[in-house]
């Protein structure tokens, strides 16, 4: 069975964005500045705000969005179990699209903690 290279995918992503950033700097500063602002700890931690960020990448088909949140999550200290409780819930609402990335996401866990 092959794998995605997360990682890999994650550096390709910001290194084709450089452009953007250079040539759209205040609209990719207040998207970075939302993402923080979103994403900080509060009310809702912040890893809860990352397994909600992964659920919507993966019920959006987003494998970026995958690699990003799965690092975010490792980071965080997400442990599988909690990741695959979250994916459950994933499939539970997205069907069998949403099973397929939930298996990427899986994959990028254990491919990205490792």
């Amino acid at each position: 069975m092959s794998t995605f290279d997360h990682a890999s995918l994650i550096k390709n992503i910001n290194a084709n964005l450089t452009p953007l950033r250079k040539a759209q700097p205040e609209a990719m500063q207040g998207f970075s500045q939302l993402a923080a602002a979103s994403m900080k700890e509060g009310a809702v931690s912040a890893k809860n705000k990352e397994l909600i960020a992964l659920a919507i990448g993966i019920t959006q088909h987003c494998s970026g969005c995958i690699g990003f949140h799965v690092k975010a999550l490792i980071r965080l200290g997400c442990t599988r179990a909690e990741l695959e409780e979250m994916l459950t819930v994933c499939v539970y609402m997205g069907g069998g699209p949403a099973l397929m990335y939930a298996a990427e996401a899986l994959s990028a866990f254990d491919n990205m903690g490792a």
